[in-house]
């Protein structure tokens, strides 16, 4: 009895959804995965000097509610203002409260090498894990694919951090290929084979390295073979993509028949998703087959839709999942 019990309460279980002005498709189609999960808004004004102005509406109403925020830290400029509303959330009696921010942007900066570098990412996992206590207890945090494991260890005991994958999407969507019994996975380098392996373990594995030839970085095969398969190479971001293009010709010249790509956060800064081409005739040197992405960052989403080789393969059903969790 106490089994069933338990299991009516977490189907039962109702989530006010607030979000962003970014992620507000992305919070649409996490609510349409569930009748449980409500739209929940947010007045977002400036004053005259720029700062912001916020207003949440009907904050009584989600007194003892479970309350959820979708953020979106596209860049410095957002980030102040979600934190305010973020930082509002928990204190307004809510019975508890998860942070979904599904690209925790500053991952790329994450240690220090030399004397006087900054690990940003350090400074805003701090941040975040002094986020107040609602009265369930400490925040949840939800992100997908962090960039360095060592980030884990980062955030402090007042969140609760959830790490997540946008890897299940793409196995998913690997199986509904015609070739899907011919596929390959690449990994660029050592960080994303350590990163990924074990969720796609089941793939013939292909690692990649990169060397330096004086000033250029060269991407060389370390092991697997490429022949004959289509090859898909996965990562947890891109930004100028280089690398990954590199790895591209790399495993053209070894002669893979077909050559794709995934990265759970698409953030091509300066437009850079322009240099990625298409392969429309089997020509796997001259562009991509397919180059998957999440909308864990949703400006990028809108500039490359409609846009071949990119398809996006959306994190609502998986944040949805976590959010009854």
């Amino acid at each position: 009895m106490a089994s069933s019990s338990s299991t009516t309460l977490k189907r039962s279980k109702k989530v006010c959804l607030f979000y962003c002005a970014e992620m507000k498709a992305l919070a649409e189609r996490i609510a349409s995965e569930s009748d449980t999960i409500e739209l929940r808004s947010i007045t977002w004004r400036t004053f005259a000097d720029g700062f912001p102005n916020l207003f949440i509406s009907n904050a009584h109403g989600i007194r003892g509610q479970h309350v959820a925020f979708l953020a979106s830290f596209s860049s410095p400029g957002v980030i102040f203002e979600q934190l305010s509303v973020i930082y509002a959330l928990p204190k307004l009696f809510v019975s508890s409260f998860t942070l979904v921010l599904p690209f925790f942007p500053t991952g790329t900066s994450e240690r220090m090498e030399e004397e006087g570098d900054i690990a940003t990412a350090f400074t805003l996992a701090r941040i975040l894990s002094n986020v107040p206590i609602s009265r369930g207890g400490p925040t949840s945090l939800v992100v997908f694919d962090i960039h360095a494991l060592q980030e884990r260890f980062y955030f402090g005991d007042n969140v609760l951090p959830c790490f997540e994958s946008g890897v299940p999407l793409l196995k998913n969507r690997l199986q509904q290929l015609p070739d899907s019994d011919n596929i390959s996975i690449a990994f660029p380098d050592d960080g994303a084979w350590k990163r990924f392996h074990k969720q796609l373990q089941h793939f013939p594995t292909i690692v990649c390295n990169k060397v330096r030839e004086g000033d250029q970085r060269i991407v060389r095969l370390k092991e697997g073979d490429p022949k004959g398969r289509h090859v898909v190479i996965v990562d947890d971001l891109v930004q100028s993509g280089g690398t990954l293009i590199e790895c591209q010709k790399m495993l053209a010249k070894h002669g893979a028949a077909k050559i794709s790509a995934y990265v759970t956060h698409g953030i091509f800064p300066n437009r850079s998703w322009e240099r990625f081409e298409h392969d429309t005739n089997g020509c796997p040197e001259n562009g991509f087959n397919y180059f998957w992405i999440t909308d864990s960052c949703p400006l990028t989403v809108k500039e490359v839709k409609n846009r071949q080789p990119f398809e996006v393969l959306s994190l609502a059903s998986s944040i949805a999942a976590t959010l009854h969790i």
